[in-house]
């Protein structure tokens, strides 16, 4: 059984800790079990509770009316919503919801029901890249094994090499940027959603992948000339210094421009190195990208 923090259930559903304490003292529904140091855990099926309850409410329902709802009435009602926010949303929980059982099939075929509906491009923006978001906090905490890690990543990673090779513009750049993650990070599909993105706008790309040290950057950068250099941190290893990696790629690589997204960089508050650029939101790279 997956345990789960209060903590992450904010990072989940986007419900306040304090707002989960007011409703676990006021309704039935949920009911966190504790460890032998008092700290609410909670297990699969609360998760998924939360998840469902808390888009009720985001649109339109009162709790206590919730509250008063069987499990066939909340699936009933969340089905019903028309709002194509709310439906998105109710997409996401679904893949969630699949990924912590490990229903791989059911997890594939909303992924495919998704992209043969809207297309490609809005499957990603829409729902694969909101997924990524919110359970990327998992990664962070260790609150995900490992195998639904691979299982449900390695679905969406053949997706993105797909769709990448499917990407046909009009638009044609001289820009030409390296993608990489540095040794220890080895999640690779925001990278990926980054090298997708480059080429809807018609920027050239060179992709090295996960875990590549220092060096090897280095090396190809001296051979092939990039306009920028591209990484994207989502959970590197425990022993990664995100300062060491900074300070590593000034004075390896100080003539290229290095640009880095992903959850970790909304933590980092020191001052960066010249030509080091921080991206903290899905916004933020998409209007660099327009005026690269």
């Amino acid at each position: 059984m997956n345990a789960f923090t209060i903590k992450d259930l904010e990072n989940l559903s986007g419900i306040k800790a304090h707002t989960i304490r007011i409703w676990e003292q006021r309704y039935a529904f949920i009911k966190p079990r504790r460890t032998q140091t008092n700290i609410r855990y909670y297990s699969t099926e609360e998760l998924k509770k939360i998840l469902n309850i808390s888009l009720l409410n985001k649109y339109g329902y009162k709790i206590s009316h919730i509250n008063k709802m069987s499990s066939g009435e909340i699936e009933e009602k969340i089905i019903s919503l028309s709002q194509i926010q709310a439906q998105q949303e109710r997409i996401v929980n679904d893949m969630i919801q699949c990924m912590v059982d490990m229903d791989i099939e059911k997890f594939e075929d909303v992924l495919d029901s998704y992209i043969s509906q809207r297309g490609f491009d809005k499957a990603i923006t829409q729902i694969i890249f909101p997924f990524l978001e919110r359970i990327g906090i998992l990664w962070l905490a260790n609150h995900i094994n490992p195998a639904q890690e691979h299982l449900v990543t390695n679905i969406i990673r053949q997706k993105l090499i797909a769709g990448i090779e499917t990407v046909f513009t009009h638009i044609h750049s001289d820009k030409l940027v390296l993608l990489f993650l540095p040794e220890g990070e080895h999640h690779e599909l925001g990278l990926l959603y980054i090298s997708y993105l480059l080429k809807t706008r018609g920027i050239k790309t060179l992709y090295l992948g996960a875990d590549v040290p220092a060096a090897d950057v280095e090396f190809v950068c001296k051979l092939k000339k990039p306009d920028y250099l591209y990484t994207h941190l989502t959970s590197a290893a425990g022993n990664f210094n995100f300062e060491k990696f900074l300070n590593q790629v000034h004075t390896r690589l100080e003539d290229f421009p290095l640009v880095i997204s992903g959850q970790l960089t909304s933590s980092y508050k020191k001052s960066l190195p010249p030509k080091v650029s921080l991206k903290t939101s899905l916004q933020e790279v998409i209007d660099y990208m327009s005026v690269l």
